[in-house]
């Protein structure tokens, strides 16, 4: 799994590429505990080339959502592939999750939250 980080306008973009598994979610994990230190008060996620998430990385994304809870974080994701998308919808996590077609959705969903 690849990981490039961008910050612009005060939103935190992490684009993601590859997989998501047990070997990729450690990876993940350290960013967002940097991104929890820094109190990224917005962070969006472009799963636009991730192919595959698995348990373990669904497993990372709920402990961000509470570490960023402690400092009214916001998170949205955008650009899921239809599989990817499924995963999500399957065990409800479309529920806990902002999940937007576009950026440019994210960022709307998250600038008012």
């Amino acid at each position: 799994m690849e990981i490039q980080k961008s910050a612009e306008g005060g939103v935190t973009t992490i684009k993601l590429k590859g997989e998501i598994d047990l070997h990729g979610s450690p990876v993940l994990r350290e960013e967002f505990r940097a991104c929890a230190a820094e109190k990224a008060e917005r962070l969006l996620l472009d799963f636009t080339d991730v192919s595959y998430i698995d348990s373990s990385g669904l497993a990372t994304l709920i402990e961000y959502v509470r570490e960023s809870g402690a400092y009214d974080g916001k998170l949205a994701l955008f650009g899921l592939q239809k599989k990817v998308r499924t995963i999500f919808d399957l065990v409800r996590l479309n529920e806990l999750f902002v999940i937007k077609d576009s950026r440019e959705e994210a960022v709307a969903a998250i600038a008012g939250a």
